[in-house]
Protein backbone atom coordinates (compact mmCIF):
# COMPACT_ATOMS: atom_id res chain seq x y z
CA UNK A 1 0.00 0.00 0.00
CA UNK A 2 0.91 3.41 -0.74
CA UNK A 3 2.07 5.61 2.27
CA UNK A 4 0.90 9.41 2.27
CA UNK A 5 3.02 11.70 1.04
CA UNK A 6 5.70 9.19 -0.58
CA UNK A 7 6.33 8.67 -3.90
CA UNK A 8 4.54 6.59 -6.62
CA UNK A 9 5.61 3.70 -7.29
CA UNK A 10 5.07 2.66 -11.18
CA UNK A 11 3.54 -0.92 -10.27
CA UNK A 12 0.65 0.75 -7.49
CA UNK A 13 -0.86 1.56 -10.83
CA UNK A 14 -4.49 0.23 -11.39
CA UNK A 15 -3.98 -1.65 -7.98
CA UNK A 16 -6.93 -2.51 -6.26
CA UNK A 17 -7.60 -1.24 -2.05
CA UNK A 18 -9.80 -1.05 0.12
CA UNK A 19 -9.84 2.00 2.63
CA UNK A 20 -12.26 3.69 5.46
CA UNK A 21 -12.44 7.00 6.40
CA UNK A 22 -15.08 9.99 6.00
CA UNK A 23 -15.56 12.01 2.95
CA UNK A 24 -14.89 16.05 3.56
CA UNK A 25 -18.08 17.34 1.56
CA UNK A 26 -16.86 20.92 1.96
CA UNK A 27 -13.76 19.72 -0.12
CA UNK A 28 -15.17 18.23 -3.29
CA UNK A 29 -14.43 19.24 -7.11
CA UNK A 30 -15.47 19.09 -10.25
CA UNK A 31 -12.38 18.33 -12.54
CA UNK A 32 -13.72 19.81 -15.86
CA UNK A 33 -12.78 18.71 -19.28
CA UNK A 34 -13.31 14.69 -18.89
CA UNK A 35 -14.23 12.18 -21.59
CA UNK A 36 -16.27 9.46 -20.55
CA UNK A 37 -18.02 7.65 -23.75
CA UNK A 38 -17.31 9.98 -26.06
CA UNK A 39 -18.93 12.76 -23.78
CA UNK A 40 -17.27 15.56 -22.30
CA UNK A 41 -17.99 16.33 -18.71
CA UNK A 42 -16.94 16.23 -15.13
CA UNK A 43 -15.12 13.88 -12.74
CA UNK A 44 -16.36 14.72 -8.95
CA UNK A 45 -13.58 14.56 -7.09
CA UNK A 46 -14.20 13.77 -2.91
CA UNK A 47 -11.42 14.37 -0.34
CA UNK A 48 -11.63 11.30 1.43
CA UNK A 49 -10.15 11.58 5.31
CA UNK A 50 -8.50 7.89 5.72
CA UNK A 51 -9.21 6.57 9.17
CA UNK A 52 -7.50 2.91 9.12
CA UNK A 53 -3.81 4.47 7.43
CA UNK A 54 -2.03 3.92 10.61
CA UNK A 55 0.18 1.05 10.60
CA UNK A 56 0.15 0.73 6.87
CA UNK A 57 3.36 1.04 5.26
CA UNK A 58 4.81 2.08 8.40
CA UNK A 59 2.09 5.52 8.24
CA UNK A 60 2.24 7.09 12.16
CA UNK A 61 0.84 10.61 11.58
CA UNK A 62 -2.33 11.87 11.68
CA UNK A 63 -5.14 10.73 9.41
CA UNK A 64 -4.52 11.55 5.51
CA UNK A 65 -6.44 12.53 3.09
CA UNK A 66 -6.79 10.47 -0.37
CA UNK A 67 -8.38 11.74 -3.55
CA UNK A 68 -11.53 9.83 -4.88
CA UNK A 69 -12.98 9.95 -7.89
CA UNK A 70 -15.91 9.09 -7.33
CA UNK A 71 -17.86 9.10 -10.78
CA UNK A 72 -18.78 11.75 -13.51
CA UNK A 73 -21.63 13.72 -14.91
CA UNK A 74 -22.26 15.13 -17.98
CA UNK A 75 -24.18 18.40 -16.65
CA UNK A 76 -23.09 19.30 -13.09
CA UNK A 77 -26.47 21.56 -13.07
CA UNK A 78 -28.70 18.67 -13.68
CA UNK A 79 -27.60 16.14 -11.88
CA UNK A 80 -27.11 18.10 -8.31
CA UNK A 81 -28.78 15.37 -6.21
CA UNK A 82 -25.92 12.88 -7.85
CA UNK A 83 -23.44 15.09 -6.05
CA UNK A 84 -24.51 14.96 -2.94
CA UNK A 85 -21.70 13.67 -0.45
CA UNK A 86 -22.29 10.69 1.75
CA UNK A 87 -22.49 11.45 5.88
CA UNK A 88 -20.40 9.24 8.19
CA UNK A 89 -18.21 6.18 7.76
CA UNK A 90 -17.23 4.67 4.31
CA UNK A 91 -15.56 1.65 3.25
CA UNK A 92 -14.70 2.29 -0.44
CA UNK A 93 -12.73 0.13 -3.19
CA UNK A 94 -11.23 1.23 -6.10
CA UNK A 95 -8.28 1.54 -7.88
CA UNK A 96 -5.04 3.93 -7.84
CA UNK A 97 -3.81 6.07 -10.57
CA UNK A 98 -0.82 8.35 -9.81
CA UNK A 99 -1.62 12.02 -9.14
CA UNK A 100 -2.03 14.04 -12.22
CA UNK A 101 0.48 17.44 -13.19
CA UNK A 102 -0.10 21.16 -12.15
CA UNK A 103 -2.58 22.76 -13.74
CA UNK A 104 -4.78 25.78 -13.02
CA UNK A 105 -5.54 25.33 -9.39
CA UNK A 106 -8.78 25.13 -7.74
CA UNK A 107 -11.66 27.58 -7.73
CA UNK A 108 -15.31 27.90 -7.42
CA UNK A 109 -15.58 24.35 -6.55
CA UNK A 110 -14.00 23.34 -9.96
CA UNK A 111 -10.42 22.19 -11.08
CA UNK A 112 -8.58 20.79 -14.47
CA UNK A 113 -6.49 18.41 -12.86
CA UNK A 114 -6.28 15.73 -10.31
CA UNK A 115 -2.83 16.98 -8.40
CA UNK A 116 -2.11 16.32 -4.98
CA UNK A 117 0.37 19.40 -5.27
CA UNK A 118 -2.46 21.57 -5.81
CA UNK A 119 -5.08 19.49 -3.72
CA UNK A 120 -3.31 19.71 -0.35
CA UNK A 121 -3.61 23.61 -0.79
CA UNK A 122 -7.38 22.88 -0.79
CA UNK A 123 -7.63 20.02 1.66
CA UNK A 124 -4.73 20.17 3.93
CA UNK A 125 -2.37 17.26 4.78
CA UNK A 126 -1.23 14.87 4.82
CA UNK A 127 -2.11 13.54 1.15
CA UNK A 128 -1.37 10.76 -0.91
CA UNK A 129 0.92 11.57 -4.06
CA UNK A 130 -2.22 9.18 -5.98
CA UNK A 131 -5.42 9.41 -6.22
CA UNK A 132 -8.68 6.53 -5.75
CA UNK A 133 -10.98 5.84 -8.45
CA UNK A 134 -14.18 4.36 -6.83
CA UNK A 135 -15.49 1.43 -8.10
CA UNK A 136 -17.58 -0.06 -5.10
CA UNK A 137 -18.80 1.55 -1.71
CA UNK A 138 -20.34 0.72 1.36
CA UNK A 139 -23.02 2.73 2.08
CA UNK A 140 -23.54 2.54 -1.75
CA UNK A 141 -23.78 6.16 -3.39
CA UNK A 142 -26.61 7.58 -5.90
CA UNK A 143 -26.71 4.79 -8.67
CA UNK A 144 -26.80 7.52 -11.47
CA UNK A 145 -23.68 9.00 -10.92
CA UNK A 146 -21.48 7.39 -13.60
CA UNK A 147 -18.43 4.91 -12.99
CA UNK A 148 -15.22 4.76 -14.81
CA UNK A 149 -13.94 1.86 -15.70
CA UNK A 150 -10.38 0.42 -14.77
CA UNK A 151 -7.31 1.15 -15.88
CA UNK A 152 -6.67 -0.82 -19.64
CA UNK A 153 -3.56 -0.27 -22.12
CA UNK A 154 -5.55 0.57 -24.86
CA UNK A 155 -8.40 4.19 -24.96
CA UNK A 156 -8.53 5.71 -21.80
CA UNK A 157 -5.25 3.76 -20.55
CA UNK A 158 -2.84 6.18 -21.95
CA UNK A 159 -1.42 6.34 -18.67
CA UNK A 160 0.01 2.31 -18.93
CA UNK A 161 1.92 3.05 -22.09
CA UNK A 162 3.53 6.31 -20.74
CA UNK A 163 4.80 4.63 -17.49
CA UNK A 164 5.75 1.24 -20.04
CA UNK A 165 7.69 4.14 -22.05
CA UNK A 166 9.66 5.91 -19.16
CA UNK A 167 10.56 1.86 -17.66
CA UNK A 168 12.07 1.11 -20.97
CA UNK A 169 13.93 5.02 -21.30
CA UNK A 170 15.63 3.44 -18.08
CA UNK A 171 16.29 0.66 -19.00
CA UNK A 172 18.08 1.55 -22.16
CA UNK A 173 20.20 4.16 -20.21
CA UNK A 174 20.98 1.96 -17.37
CA UNK A 175 22.42 -0.73 -19.78
CA UNK A 176 23.96 1.72 -21.82
CA UNK A 177 26.01 2.71 -18.79
CA UNK A 178 26.99 -0.70 -17.96
CA UNK A 179 28.30 -1.20 -21.44
CA UNK A 180 30.44 2.08 -21.10
CA UNK A 181 31.50 0.57 -17.43
CA UNK A 182 32.72 -2.94 -19.11
CA UNK A 183 34.50 -1.34 -22.02
CA UNK A 184 36.81 1.19 -19.65
CA UNK A 185 37.27 -1.88 -17.59
CA UNK A 186 38.12 -3.69 -20.22
CA UNK A 187 40.48 -0.99 -22.05
CA UNK A 188 42.18 -0.83 -18.72
CA UNK A 189 43.38 -3.88 -17.73
CA UNK A 190 44.36 -5.02 -21.37
CA UNK A 191 46.36 -1.80 -21.72
CA UNK A 192 47.93 -0.37 -24.31
CA UNK A 193 50.54 -3.11 -26.42
CA UNK A 194 53.03 -0.50 -28.28
CA UNK A 195 53.99 1.24 -24.36
CA UNK A 196 55.26 -2.43 -23.44
CA UNK A 197 57.60 -2.71 -27.16
CA UNK A 198 58.66 0.44 -26.60
CA UNK A 199 59.43 0.06 -22.95
CA UNK A 200 61.31 -2.67 -23.50
CA UNK A 201 63.23 -1.18 -26.17
CA UNK A 202 64.40 1.52 -24.03
CA UNK A 203 65.88 -0.91 -21.32
CA UNK A 204 67.45 -3.41 -23.63
CA UNK A 205 71.00 -3.36 -22.27
CA UNK A 206 72.36 -4.29 -25.89
CA UNK A 207 71.97 -0.79 -26.74
CA UNK A 208 74.42 1.93 -26.09
CA UNK A 209 73.17 4.98 -26.02
CA UNK A 210 74.52 7.37 -29.19
CA UNK A 211 77.52 9.74 -28.38
CA UNK A 212 76.46 13.53 -26.74
CA UNK A 213 77.13 16.05 -28.83
CA UNK A 214 80.69 17.66 -28.62
CA UNK A 215 82.15 14.69 -27.17
CA UNK A 216 85.52 13.89 -29.36
CA UNK A 217 85.04 10.69 -31.01
CA UNK A 218 87.28 7.42 -29.91
CA UNK A 219 90.78 7.51 -31.67
CA UNK A 220 90.37 4.13 -34.88
CA UNK A 221 92.87 1.44 -34.47
CA UNK A 222 96.19 2.27 -37.19
CA UNK A 223 95.48 5.86 -36.92
CA UNK A 224 98.36 7.84 -36.87
CA UNK A 225 98.61 9.98 -33.67
CA UNK A 226 97.50 13.33 -34.28
CA UNK A 227 99.73 15.26 -32.17
CA UNK A 228 103.16 14.19 -33.61
CA UNK A 229 106.03 14.85 -30.82
CA UNK A 230 107.78 17.99 -31.21
CA UNK A 231 111.20 19.61 -30.82
CA UNK A 232 110.58 20.13 -26.69
CA UNK A 233 109.21 16.56 -26.52
CA UNK A 234 112.81 15.18 -25.36
CA UNK A 235 113.47 18.27 -23.16
CA UNK A 236 110.31 17.06 -20.91
CA UNK A 237 110.44 13.97 -21.21
CA UNK A 238 111.09 12.26 -17.31
CA UNK A 239 114.66 10.20 -17.19
CA UNK A 240 113.94 6.17 -17.06
CA UNK A 241 114.16 4.73 -13.37
CA UNK A 242 117.56 3.77 -12.69
CA UNK A 243 119.63 5.69 -15.27
CA UNK A 244 122.81 7.40 -14.11
CA UNK A 245 122.43 11.22 -13.65
CA UNK A 246 124.97 12.95 -16.13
Amino acid sequence: MLAPQASFRGELVGRSVQVRGRYEAGGQLLVAGRVLAGRTGYLVLTPLRVTDAAGRAGWAGPDPVLPVVRGWVGDPGAAADLLTVPAGPVAVTGYLQVSEGSGSGAAAGRTDAISSAELVNSWAGPIYSGYLVLVQAEPAQPAGLARLGPPTPGGGGSWNIQNLAYTAQWWIFGAFALFLWVRLVRDEAAGDPGDGEEHEQAEDPGDEPADAPGAPAPPRAGAPDEHPPGPDDDQIRTPAAGAAAP
